[in-house]
């Protein structure tokens, strides 16, 4: 596992010290009364139903249409800056026309394929849009597993339907924790020491609410135009380490938080060198879950959607942020006009490669999704 004494100096090398993990390793499960797995039974039970499947079981009326992106198997996955392939199930929909785009594109990194993963799930009541950022050596089946399980856990809940969504997507992100630790058990997944962000956004059309569920850093931002002037703010906070709370969380659940010596604060067990993470929130990484303090309960954002205004919502893993801010990101996405969204995230997608090759001097760059969506004047609605 890798185990040393806490006490020495842990050294990141170059190649990884703005991305999540400083290593890459090369090397409770709720019970029914007879002694199985309810985690087991549920995992069967989402793997043999499709999401429209369980939306049409919940009784979830009107068109339905899951777009999301899917993982290549294979060694290296994709040539840098490829699109990662994607998938469309239920009914079509051309969510570019509806200012709804999403793109997401290898890195500059030899030893792992693209780890990003997005969904998008639109119905005529609400839609849910996701960015799952993978780390770790097996972080890209951590993303697509999450990918494919938690919005069918959310249609599961009857609170999606409801104005407790807030509770629901809390509840969700702790059972697909739960599902990660038993696919792990059967050896379906590898999540000791991988697993993704994740970055839950969902628009309740009925009521015209947004409600963000985040764990790690898979940044939200509002884009909105002020009098003819566009505004962008982030909506999430990094959950970083070294932020007061987290620290004092990871501290007393036996954790330690050691600054890299150039980026980042990152996580590790007591007297150990795992397992590096520079996030105190995420799913899977199931190690540092047991040893160091890490969550996966999402914090939770509610934003009142103002039909009247222009308005735009971004979730981009963090080869977006990590030169480009919130203002810059909707500056640019605006060059193009909403019914030209797959061109706007190209742009910007574009654009964040370009920093990362300028700042970085070509030596690494991180997967790159971005995720639009056009939220004001009812151009998210299915008319």
């Amino acid at each position: 596992m890798g185990c040393c004494a806490s006490n020495a100096k842990v050294k990141v090398p170059k190649e990884r010290r703005r991305l999540s993990v400083a290593h890459v390793d090369k090397s409770g499960a709720h019970l029914n009364a007879d002694g199985s797995s309810v985690d087991d039974e549920l995992l069967a039970l989402l793997d043999r139903k499709s999401v429209i499947d369980i939306a049409s079981d919940v009784k979830v009326g009107g068109p339905k249409t899951f777009m999301g992106s899917t993982t290549e198997a294979g060694p290296g996955g994709m040539t840098s800056f490829c699109q990662k392939s994607q998938k469309v199930v239920g009914d079509t929909l051309d969510l570019s026309a509806k200012g709804v785009a999403f793109t997401c594109r290898k890195g500059l990194k030899p030893e792992s394929p693209n780890q990003d993963s997005w969904c998008c799930l639109k119905m005529d009541t609400f839609s849910i849009f996701a960015v799952f950022d993978g780390h770790g050596q097996k972080g890209h089946d951590i993303s697509e597993f999450v990918k494919e399980r938690l919005p069918k856990l959310i249609l599961l809940d009857p609170r999606s339907k409801s104005p407790e969504i807030g509770g629901c997507l809390v509840d969700a992100f702790k059972r697909v924790q739960r599902l990660v630790v038993a696919a792990d058990k059967q050896k379906v997944l590898n999540a000791q020491m991988s697993g993704t962000t994740a970055t839950v956004c969902f628009i309740d059309h009925l009521r015209d609410k947004l409600t963000i569920a985040h764990v790690a850093d898979s940044t939200a931002a509002v884009g909105s135009n002020v009098g003819g002037k566009w505004e962008g703010t982030a909506v999430t906070r990094d959950h970083k380490p070294n932020l007061k709370g987290e620290r004092e969380r990871i501290e007393k659940s036996g954790g330690k938080v050691v600054f890299d010596g150039y980026a980042n604060h990152r996580v590790y067990a007591k007297n150990a060198r795992y397992p590096g993470l520079n996030m105190s929130r995420c799913i899977g990484d199931i190690l540092g879950h047991t040893e160091c303090g890490i969550t996966c309960e999402p914090e939770i954002t509610r934003i009142d959607i103002d039909k009247q205004k222009d308005q735009l919502l971004l979730v981009c893993s963090d080869g977006v942020w990590e030169f480009i801010t919130a203002q810059e990101a909707v500056e640019i996405v605006n060059l193009k006009p909403f019914d030209l969204s797959e061109q706007a995230a190209a742009v910007l997608a574009k654009e964040a490669w370009d920093r990362w090759i300028r700042e970085e001097g070509g030596a690494v760059v991180d997967d790159i999704t971005v995720g639009l969506v056009h939220i004001g004047k009812d151009k998210v609605r299915t008319e």
